[in-house]
């Protein structure tokens, strides 16, 4: 297993569960697999120790996710406002996972900068900011949170009140964070933990059905539109990218969730080493990066689009028009493959 060299973050993680009734759990905004899943998996084994545990989201999730043990009961922030607060001011603890800036929870940022509740931070991007939480398990090294979660819950003790529903939550939260073990996962603790939660009794077939084979017919058009529209190469900078506006959006019948992956399909293409994805929103402009071959996909993304992430895979955004995104993203690719050598 990982050493994650956070002995005595472990140990205050388990001292708060054992001597707390209460516990709210808050994944980053827009929740993706490891985010949901993370927060499913530790809510489902929580609840199994008799703990009054509920997840927190700061907005709406994808529909490909609806399938989680406990996703009905995730109570959405932006829509109930003052409930999530009376439940947070309840608690004894609050868990964030799978974020570790307190921007990165949008609307809920304000009230934790206020609120007094103890907190943990258990997260696998880099670079944490100091106030996001008092106590942070942070492994950057670790293929998602979920990986990481797994490996915290066993070190505190916990491993029996994992159920299988809650590794179920945890293993789609990997797979999705690695892209089926694609990327992100050349440590072998990855797959040991893998292995351990095949061995909890997990239904891995259905798990991937759930995540990968369930599309929606507009989905799948709006894929073929994407690749066949709107792909552009940059073949001096081995790149390619994929810009969507909210008309075209609209067109396909979006629903949040749809452009899922998108960013990842320019990679199959050969000599193509860098991946982006532009779609647009209402006041900004969402921004997606992959990389492989030794390119800095968090570099260029800090830089550039005020984002930041993993090595291989990074995200920001832009508040300039989708054409004048495209256009900096083309400008400032070149730059950076000139001066580091690209």
């Amino acid at each position: 297993m990982m050493d994650i060299k956070h002995q005595s973050q472990i140990d205050f993680f388990k001292s708060y569960v054992n001597n707390t009734q209460k516990l709210v759990i808050v994944p980053h905004n827009n929740p993706d697999g490891d985010a949901l899943g993370s927060s499913l998996g530790l809510c489902n084994t929580l609840k199994n120790m008799g703990k009054e545990a509920v997840v927190i989201s700061p907005n709406e999730f994808p529909d490909f996710l609806n399938w989680m043990h406990g996703v009905n009961d995730v109570l959405i922030y932006d829509k109930n406002v003052k409930k999530a607060q009376q439940l947070i001011s309840e608690a004894g603890l609050v868990i964030f996972l799978d974020f570790n800036a307190l921007s990165r929870i949008k609307c809920m940022e304000a009230f934790f900068k206020e609120d007094t509740t103890p907190r943990i931070m258990i997260d696998h991007h880099p670079y944490p900011e100091n106030e996001t939480a008092a106590v942070q398990i942070s492994v950057p090294e670790a293929s998602s949170t979920c990986e990481l979660l797994f490996q915290v819950l066993i070190e505190s003790g916990f491993e029996t009140s994992i159920t299988k529903e809650a590794a179920e939550c945890i293993y789609a939260g990997i797979m999705t964070d690695t892209g089926s073990l694609n990327y992100n996962s050349s440590r072998p603790d990855t797959y040991l933990i893998v292995a351990k939660l095949l061995g909890m009794g997990i239904d891995k077939e259905h798990i991937h059905h759930m995540i990968f084979h369930n599309n929606s017919f507009d989905r799948m058009r709006l894929l073929g539109y994407a690749l066949g529209t709107k792909m552009e190469r940059l073949p001096k900078q081995k790149a390619a990218f994929i810009a969507l506006g909210q008309d075209e959006l609209k067109r396909f019948n979006f629903k949040p969730g749809d452009t899922e992956g998108f960013v990842n399909q320019a990679l199959w293409i050969e000599g193509v080493q860098v991946s982006a994805m532009f779609t647009e929103k209402n006041n900004l402009v969402k921004a997606s990066f992959r990389s492989r071959n030794g390119f800095p996909a968090n570099r260029f993304s800090e830089t550039y689009f005020n984002g930041g992430g993993h090595f291989n895979a990074a995200g920001g955004e832009s508040k300039l028009s989708l054409s004048d995104t495209i256009e900096r993203f083309k400008t400032t690719l070149k730059e950076f493959c000139d001066e580091h050598g690209f």
